[in-house]
């Protein structure tokens, strides 16, 4: 996509990898999908660059995290009844909310840290100019987020209470498009209708898997990037496999924060 892409309330609209050395991190993702990244923040976040457009952010983890996470954001018109409809549904706060922005005469924006019913961790934010992803859906830049859920009839209510969305099961299997009307996100996407924001997936109980939301971004050689993070010193977690329409890998960075990757495939 080479628009900026625009979301409506209720749709995921940035994504973040908290570290516990940011430098470090950089240095990884710099390498791996070719980002470059502002200046610090006072609260110490990054904010990664993708062909001069912001398209991740990279920030400190808190001392309760001992490894690398990846968080997927929801954009809220108002973070303290967005909250309230959390709570209400079955969910719990983490952290937050923050007031961050404000620097340098910005208007600012609310954060804060969720955990759904079954304990997959999301983020929200809201402000009048929220940090939002600029690219989506090229190489190097976030393609999609999957929610990994051991309930999905749970999750349905939950994220259709909370955000508004509609699950759509794919037929034949465990795996569901969450759709939000008014969204056009895929609307360039070959495959997909336009108002898809996220997937959801089943995940199976006893694996060692807990309920979290994924993030994958896309790239143009899923071998190649592959073998990249392993030579930057992170780790694949599942070597590069084809599905239909993609070629797919699941690595891990130096600190253990799991990413996911995909490479468009022409049928």
């Amino acid at each position: 996509m080479t628009d900026a892409p625009a979301y409506p309330v209720g749709a995921p609209c940035w994504v973040e990898s908290l570290q516990p050395d940011v430098r470090k991190a950089e240095v990884f993702y710099g390498s791996l999908f070719g980002w470059t990244f502002e200046d610090a923040s006072p609260d110490g976040s990054r904010v990664a660059r993708l062909e001069g457009r912001r398209v991740a952010g990279v920030g400190q983890a808190p001392a309760m995290l001992d490894r690398g996470v990846w968080a997927t954001y929801f954009l809220v018109a108002d973070l303290d009844h967005s909250a309230a409809l959390i709570g209400e549904a079955g969910g719990s706060i983490l952290a937050g909310p923050l007031d961050t922005g404000t620097e340098n005469g910005g208007k600012g924006e609310r954060t804060a840290l969720f955990a759904d019913p079954s304990g997959a961790p999301f983020g929200v934010r809201e402000g009048s100019a929220p940090t939002v992803a600029e690219i989506v859906d090229a190489p190097g830049a976030w393609q999609m987020s999957a929610l990994h859920t051991p309930d999905m009839a749970g999750a349905e209510t939950f994220y259709g209470t909370v955000f508004g969305w509609r699950l759509d099961m794919e037929p034949g299997t465990d795996v569901g498009l969450w759709r939000l009307a008014g969204s056009t996100r895929r609307a360039t996407h070959p495959t997909l209708p336009d108002d898809v924001v996220a997937v959801a997936t089943l995940a199976v109980p006893g694996t060692g898997v807990p309920p979290h939301w994924a993030v994958n971004v896309q790239v143009s050689d899923a071998d190649a990037v592959s073998h990249r993070v392993i030579e930057l010193g992170g780790s694949l977690l599942m070597p590069p496999t084809d599905a239909p329409g993609f070629r797919n890998a699941v690595l891990a960075d130096p600190a253990g924060g799991v990413l996911a990757i995909s490479q468009l495939v022409e049928a």
